[in-house]
């Protein structure tokens, strides 16, 4: 039988993870050496997402896949796990999470930058729908812009060895309600390491297809 796609696991484990006030970030299969495959699930939320309702959700996904059908006995790993710190932002709730977060914006071709050149950092203000601020200048000269999200092609938010300055951060509107502080939390990471999230359960279990 052959492995199932990304969009059918996603299918799978959708409804589960909404119930849980979640959303899905996304599904990523990948071989694990041998007969094995690796199901990376990503799930988010508002708040941060702490390692116990990881550690839930991964043993009630490891249920809904081995109980499918559609499904193998080969053995798999299945990884639960959040954005990692250096996530790219591609919807509308993205950026209102990475509120307060240093961000690396590049825009789209033909539209106006609020920095002259088409790519510049920025740290993440207020946002709706349809736009968001951000501020510019640094520590030095903040300053607070507003930018639709159609403007811009793609923004990753960016690891910081240092905390902001709190000019920045008051025109910021500060941190996302849950998350963590920018500049601390992301010192612990490793900027050549592979992107992990900031929570993550891996367990080995029984189910994905041959």
């Amino acid at each position: 039988m052959p492995m199932p796609t990304e969009e059918r696991v996603s299918q799978l484990v959708a409804g589960l993870v909404e119930r849980r006030g979640l959303d899905l970030e996304g599904v990523h299969i990948t071989a694990a050496g041998g007969p094995q495959a690796r199901v990376t699930v990503t799930v988010d939320g508002d708040e941060t997402v702490d390692l116990d309702t990881i550690a839930d959700v991964s043993s009630e996904i490891s249920e809904v896949l081995d109980d499918a059908a559609d499904l193998g006995e080969t053995p798999y790993l299945l990884e639960v796990t959040t954005p990692g710190v250096d996530r790219p932002l591609t919807a509308p709730r993205h950026w209102r999470r990475a509120r307060g977060r240093k961000v690396r914006v590049r825009m789209r071709p033909g539209a106006q930058s609020p920095e002259g050149a088409s790519t510049f950092d920025a740290r993440v203000g207020a946002s709706t729908e349809t736009e968001v601020a951000l501020v510019l200048g640094g520590k030095r000269a903040p300053h607070r812009v507003n930018v639709a999200l159609a403007d811009i092609e793609s923004a990753v938010v960016q690891v910081e060895f240092s905390p902001p300055g709190a000019a920045e951060m008051e025109l910021a509107g500060g941190v996302a309600a849950g998350r963590p502080e920018p500049g601390a939390a992301d010192q612990a990471v490793d900027p050549a390491a592979p992107a992990r999230g900031e929570h993550s359960v891996i367990a080995p279990t029984e189910g994905i297809v041959e």
